[in-house]
């Protein structure tokens, strides 16, 4: 089987093209980044939690992440200004097409009781977001050196003019969408 990219050079792109019938190459919709995020919110009662997350991360996605940090302290919360929250990567390019054909063919067959990926959850602009409960799908992950399952967001961001285009461009990437 041929690496994701190849394979949407080769057979999805003449795929979308007779199918919505563009006029030029340049139209047809293509994969802009992938964005990996997750929340740390337990970091208030664990401060090592960033730092095992962001580790993690980095060993799934292949690159380091950025920390985000609160803006405002909130009290309900018991969060401090300027406190890490969260990590994202930003994939692009090769890394972003091994991350997806990872995540597509060894990943999401992994999963307990999978039924396919909501179908809905795009954005209105062709984007597409789904999350994950745990981090112990990815094959980097050693199960004994996990202290607690982590759950983490995953968005998609095409080139795609509508939804409808995203969907069949991901649909052919062989993205398994959910039957309703």
């Amino acid at each position: 089987m041929l690496p994701l990219k190849e394979r949407y050079r080769k057979e999805i792109m003449k795929e979308m093209t007779k199918k919505f019938g563009y006029k030029n190459s340049m139209e047809v919709p293509r994969l802009v980044k992938v964005v990996v995020s997750r929340g740390v919110g337990e970091i208030t009662q664990n401060p090592k939690a960033m730092d095992i997350a962001a580790e993690e991360l980095s060993v799934i996605c292949g690159q380091k992440p950025l920390i985000t940090k609160s803006k405002k302290a909130i009290a309900g919360f018991k969060l401090r200004g300027n406190l890490p929250i969260g990590c994202f990567v930003t994939l692009r390019g090769d890394r972003m097409y091994e991350f997806l054909d990872k995540f597509i063919n060894i990943c999401l067959p992994k999963i307990r009781d999978f039924k396919g990926v909501n179908p809905k959850s795009f954005d209105g602009r062709g984007n597409y977001s789904l999350g994950i409960k745990e981090q112990l799908v990815f094959p980097e992950i050693i199960y004994d050196k996990v202290d607690k399952t982590r759950g983490m967001n995953i968005t998609v961001v095409t080139s795609a003019k509508n939804d409808d285009q995203a969907r069949e461009l991901l649909a052919l990437m062989g993205i398994p969408f959910r039957k309703n």
